[in-house]
């Protein structure tokens, strides 16, 4: 169970591809999501951070003490809101529900439909930890489809990058099973969406820094050369899977790179750990678009992991993926809440990383690399 006790049945499956480019659009209706206005411009002629968000995600009721509660939108929404220097230079965009056929160019038909069906007959639990209620399918597919709808801020200059405080998150959902507090795979949906809407997105990277591995989106992408899956995340712990030899198969081999990490080792040394791997991963693959799975349970106060990072930790990884995104696909970033639950700091983490987003960065390639070697002295 995710509430701490490592899986004994680690289970990781690969996915084949589902759908097609073809069958995606005959699927996908045009979505209001792609057109809808911003609910409020910021005040700068220049780009900025998007944060693309709807009030759905707080519907999603999970019960009474479960880790994964509402009261995470309404901490981090206030975090972001009332910071008098941040907000109102931001652009604030609501999300549109993703149709289905969106939702199924990464899950099968009958996940769609066992998801749709928990919650229309009131089910309650898909495994141990995982909840629907109600609106639980509503806040899902507004998640996915705001994933979609950052993606064409962000492609179309609206927005230099973006945030969702989505929830249900989304890292943990496989191709067919929802579990880990995921229905549906938001970052990979979005990840598929730009692939196929954009000519110019051919590659992407994912990286997900949650303190649990990311299995389903893993598995989604682990024969796919054209999406690179980085994790960095406490192992042994759940889901039980992203050991270090887990690396892709087929065409995709060497497009996974997983780096476990013990509990309680060093943030410096955990920090070092992932700006070698951004480093490794930058010298041969080289994306049109970057997704963060931005899980902030690695935070040192977090109930539910084992690591020490700190806001300053994750404040400088943010840094690190938007000189490497300047330097290779003019600073396109989406980044998506997955994991994070003390509600006393989540807000503060979340508004340093959405802080670091909105700053200027490195603009070119030598740029990305001299801010490597400072950062390694």
């Amino acid at each position: 169970m995710k509430t701490g006790v490592r899986s004994q049945n680690p289970e990781f499956r690969r996915k084949e591809k589902r759908v097609a480019a073809l069958s995606f659009w005959l699927l996908t209706p045009a979505l209001p999501l792609l057109t809808s206005s911003p609910l409020r411009s910021h005040n700068s002629l220049t780009m900025t951070t998007a944060i693309v968000h709807h009030p759905i995600f707080k519907e999603h009721e999970t019960g009474w003490n479960h880790p994964e509660r509402p009261e995470r939108y309404t901490v981090l929404m206030d975090a972001l809101s009332k910071d008098p220097e941040l907000w109102p230079n931001v652009l604030e965009l609501q999300a549109g529900a993703a149709a289905r056929g969106l939702v199924q160019a990464c899950h099968t038909p009958q996940h769609y439909k066992m998801v749709e069906r928990a919650v229309s007959e009131g089910l309650g639990f898909l495994d141990a930890d995982t909840v629907v209620s109600m609106r639980s399918m509503d806040a899902a597919l507004y998640s996915a489809g705001g994933v979609c709808r950052a993606v064409d801020a962000v492609m179309t200059g609206e927005a230099a990058n973006a945030f969702l405080p989505v929830r249900p998150p989304g890292h943990h959902a496989t191709a067919e099973r929802a579990m880990g507090f995921c229905l549906f795979n938001n970052v990979a949906i979005g990840a598929r969406y730009a692939q196929t809407k954009y000519p110019e997105i051919e590659r992407v990277a994912i990286i997900d820094w949650d303190v649990h591995h990311g299995n389903g989106t893993q598995g989604i992408f682990y024969d796919d050369p054209t999406v690179f899956y980085f994790s960095m995340h406490q192992y042994p712990w759940y889901p039980g899977t992203g050991a270090r030899g887990e690396n892709g198969t087929g065409r995709g081999r060497g497009y996974t790179l997983n780096v476990p990490v013990r509990a309680g080792v060093r943030a410096q040394e955990q920090r070092r750990m992932f700006d070698t791997a951004i480093e490794e991963i930058s010298s041969n693959f080289k994306p049109d678009l970057v997704f963060i799975s931005a899980g902030f349970d690695a935070h040192v106060s977090d109930p539910l992991g084992q690591l020490l990072l700190t806001d300053e930790d994750f404040t400088e990884m943010t840094r690190t993926l938007k000189d490497w995104a300047a330097s290779v696909c003019n600073g396109r970033i989406v980044s998506a809440l997955e994991g994070g639950y003390n509600l006393e700091t989540l807000g503060g983490t979340v508004r340093s990383h959405v802080r670091e987003l909105m700053k200027a960065y490195c603009s070119h390639s030598e740029e990305f690399k001299r801010c490597f070697i400072v950062r390694a002295r």
